[in-house]
């Protein structure tokens, strides 16, 4: 499948792109919050820098993946140890 040339505009700057079909609207829904969070800091913080504000957003966005990553992996865990006990159960009968 051929990659799509687009265009993502990010703090009034445009950053082209070529991305999978599917993952358009997935690009475009991340540029979208990307631009959310910077409004929010420039709401917030007024007279910072982009740099900074991009800064924070990154850091957002860094820490929310690595609360799910550890959330992925200790529910990942639970699963795992639930289906053990499970097996053992029914190898028990």
């Amino acid at each position: 499948m051929e990659e799509l040339a687009i265009k993502i505009s990010i703090y009034d700057r445009q950053y082209p792109m070529k991305v999978h079909p599917k993952e358009e609207t997935m690009v475009r829904e991340a540029a979208k919050a990307i631009n959310d969070r910077l409004q929010g800091y420039k709401n917030n913080y007024h007279q910072i820098d982009i740099q900074d504000l991009l800064s924070m957003v990154v850091l957002d966005t860094v820490v929310a993946n690595l609360k799910l990553q550890k959330q992925y992996n200790a529910e990942k865990e639970t699963i795992s140890t639930d289906i053990t006990s499970l097996v053992k159960l029914i190898d028990e009968m």
